[in-house]
C-alpha cells in the first residue's frame, strides 16, 4: 500500500507505525501475515538530510502489511563531528601563562573539545592518535610514531562529557619516539 506524506524541514530518521490488524486464525492465505504479527517490515528509516528540502517534500512509503500513515513520527538528529590537532610546541593555554605550578607546566598544550548542541555528549572517539598523526578532520592516519595508550587516555577522559581537555604532551601520553617533535590529533562524535 503506497502512503505519501509531506514532509517539513530536515528529517534524519522516522518510524513507522503499523497499527496491529494482522491475525494468523483460521485456514492459509497470502493475504496473512506471515511473521511479525502486526510490525511493519521496517521501523526506521535513515533518510539523509542531504535528500532533503526545507519544504515540499514528498515521502512515499510502501508497506505492505497496512498502516497508518498519521501514525508516522519524523525526528531529526543533530549529531556534531569534532577535531582538533594540537603539536608540543604550541603555546600554554592563557590560564596557564602565569602558573608556577610545574604540573601544570608539564601538562603543555591542551587539547579541548565540546558538544557544540545543547544536551549533547561525546559519544565516541573516531581517530585519537600522539606521535606524527597525518591528515586532517575526517581523514586522520597514524605517522610511524604513535602511542599505543592515546586512543584509552582520550577515551576515558572525553566520552559521556559535553567538553573535555587533555594535555598533549609526553607527561601525559608517553613518549613514543624520543627526539621527535609530537602533536595529538582526535576525531570525535557528539549525540
Amino acid at each position: 500500500m503506497d502512503k505519501a506524506l509531506d514532509v517539513i524541514g530536515p528529517p534524519m530518521s522516522l518510524q513507522l507505525v503499523v497499527a496491529p490488524n494482522c491475525n494468523y486464525r483460521g485456514s492459509y492465505s497470502s493475504s496473512k501475515c506471515l511473521k511479525n504479527c502486526g510490525k511493519p517490515s521496517q521501523t526506521l528509516y535513515h533518510v539523509p538530510r542531504s535528500w532533503v528540502e526545507s519544504s515540499g517534500n514528498t515521502l512515499v512509503l510502501f508497506e505492505e502489511i497496512g498502516g497508518d500513515p498519521t501514525q508516522i513520527a519524523l525526528a531529526t538528529k543533530q549529531s556534531a563531528i569534532l577535531c582538533s590537532h594540537v603539536s608540543e610546541s604550541h603555546p600554554l593555554p592563557v590560564d596557564m601563562w602565569s602558573s608556577n605550578s610545574e604540573a601544570e607546566r608539564k601538562a603543555g598544550p591542551v587539547l579541548s573539545l565540546e558538544c557544540p548542541f545543547p544536551n549533547q555528549v561525546i559519544s565516541s572517539i573516531k581517530f585519537a592518535s600522539f606521535g606524527t598523526p597525518r591528515g586532517t578532520c575526517g581523514s586522520f592516519s597514524h605517522g610511524q610514531c604513535r602511542s599505543p595508550r592515546t586512543l584509552s587516555i582520550v577515551q576515558k577522559a572525553c566520552i559521556g562529557s559535553k567538553s573535555c581537555s587533555i594535555g598533549a604532551s609526553t607527561s601525559t601520553l608517553g613518549d613514543p619516539c624520543r627526539g621527535v617533535a609530537k602533536s595529538l590529533a582526535v576525531e570525535a562524535s557528539c549525540a
